[in-house]
């Protein structure tokens, strides 16, 4: 598994599954021709998504940022619309660094879409509890009332079963909210109405997760976003700021969905000046 050290803060990436998704979708009104020079796709179109949570190490508390697409509760039609040709293996990777699911102490969830949320949850005989039983889950008080009360679009990705098992845990805000000394969530919209996004600063040394506002390297024109963002003009704006902040900071940019890079720094020049990939491999 790939780590990366930023001050205080150790990240690794943990294998959350992956999806397919329509590279049109994932690249709004940008014509192929460009995006696809950015980013490979297959036969159908598809480009390759990871939902690769991540594993944050900081002050003695462990936290993962999102949660990947979850096991054994997607049917084969959505596996095939979606083109999950993996499922989580959460529990695999945390033994692997010497951790159970009971150890993790808070969930950051950047927004509640079912490739974000839904390995909050999964099957225990007939019912669903909690992945994360003893996390305190953080989420926007828009992004929690919205996934409780979808309205006609929203509902195809807030689903019930994300939610009512582990509402007990979750802790919202509004604008934002400090986590530990350092690292604070950021309330942006643009996405969802309630996405978010998390920094981490400590002295010289931060890094950014900008979530579905840049969920891989290749979004970082800021006017290429999704076509599946409910507000993007404000994406555009969110995005652009954020990106001038990291830049001038030195900061790393850190991805959940991205196939290729985990991290990245960029130079002066906005080009890529350190990185670290993601090893590749075939799916069974």
């Amino acid at each position: 598994m790939e780590t990366l050290t930023v001050g205080r803060a150790k990240l690794t990436w943990l294998n959350g599954g992956v999806t397919h998704m329509d590279g049109g979708a994932m690249f709004g009104v940008v014509p192929h021709p460009l995006w696809s020079k950015k980013y490979p796709h297959n036969d159908k179109n598809q480009i390759e998504l990871r939902c690769d949570l991540i594993l944050l190490q900081l002050d003695g508390k462990n936290m993962v940022i999102d949660s990947g697409i979850g096991r054994g509760k997607l049917n084969d039609k959505l596996k095939r619309n979606f083109g999950v040709l993996e499922e989580s293996k959460v529990e695999d990777s945390l033994g692997e660094v010497g951790l159970t699911l009971e150890d993790i102490d808070i969930v950051l969830m950047t927004h509640l879409h079912f490739d974000h949320a839904n390995g909050l949850t999964k099957p225990d005989g007939d019912d669903l509890v909690s992945t994360f039983p003893n996390a305190t889950i953080y989420t926007s008080k828009v992004e929690w009332d919205e996934m409780r009360n979808p309205n006609m679009r929203s509902k195809n990705t807030y689903w019930e079963e994300n939610w009512k098992p582990v509402q007990h845990q979750v802790k919202t805000f509004e604008v934002e909210v400090e986590i530990a000394p350092g690292l604070t969530m950021h309330h942006t919209s643009g996405h969802s109405d309630g996405h978010s996004v998390i920094k981490f600063k400590d002295g010289d040394e931060s890094f950014v997760h900008m979530a579905d506002l840049m969920p891989t390297h290749a979004h970082q024109n800021p006017l290429w976003v999704l076509a599946y963002d409910d507000f993007p003009v404000t994406s555009v704006h969110e995005k652009k700021k954020l990106q001038d902040e990291a830049y001038e900071a030195g900061s790393w940019f850190v991805f959940y969905h991205d196939a290729y890079y985990r991290a990245i720094k960029f130079d002066d020049e906005k080009q890529i000046s350190e990185s670290i990939e993601r090893p590749r491999y075939e799916y069974n």
